[in-house]
């Protein structure tokens, strides 16, 4: 009976060290995986505007998609700062962008995969197989990142303002 008592202090004690670590380290995982959604998508954008097809990709769509880029990483950016730093607010705004990064599947890459142009005399497809696939993983990937970064991000803010809260009132 005191082994169990004892093995649920000290498991209430690593959990409290655990928590009570976090006022001092930054958040690292959750921060990781926002720069990794940007990576994700560099590699998306990079596999998107090197394709040169026709005239297909000089549109307005293609204009709002490199501005859309931008706003992007430098969003995600600052997501993995805040989230570094627990702050809640932007796993929120990293779940929004996570969903974004899934809708966008159905503007650029879908169109492309089933539109054809004239190129050099010949009707070709825009997009082929193996490049729509590959834009699928990394737009995916990015949103997966984004939302496992927002997940950790809450989960660990929710903890550590739990926590600190607690310190405020202990009367110790």
């Amino acid at each position: 009976m005191s082994e169990t008592r004892t093995q649920k202090l000290e498991t209430a004690d690593a959990s409290y060290v655990r928590v009570d670590r976090m006022r001092y380290e930054k958040n690292k995982k959750s921060s990781n995986l926002a720069v990794l959604a940007i990576l994700f998508n560099a590699l998306f954008f990079v596999s998107i505007y090197k394709s040169d097809v026709g005239t297909w990709y000089y549109s307005i769509l293609i204009g709002a998609s490199i501005v859309y880029n931008l706003l992007f990483m430098m969003i995600v950016f600052l997501i993995s700062e805040g989230s570094k730093n627990y702050k809640i607010g932007y796993s929120y705004v990293a779940i929004v962008l996570g969903l974004m990064q899934f809708a966008r599947i159905l503007i650029y890459p879908v169109k492309a995969h089933g539109a054809t142009t004239q190129a050099t005399g010949e009707v070709v497809q825009v997009m082929k197989d193996a490049q729509y696939v590959r834009v699928l993983i990394y737009l995916l990937l990015s949103g997966a990142c984004l939302i496992a970064s927002a997940i950790i991000g809450i989960s660990k803010c929710t903890a550590l303002q739990k926590h600190l809260k607690n310190l405020e009132n202990d009367p110790k």
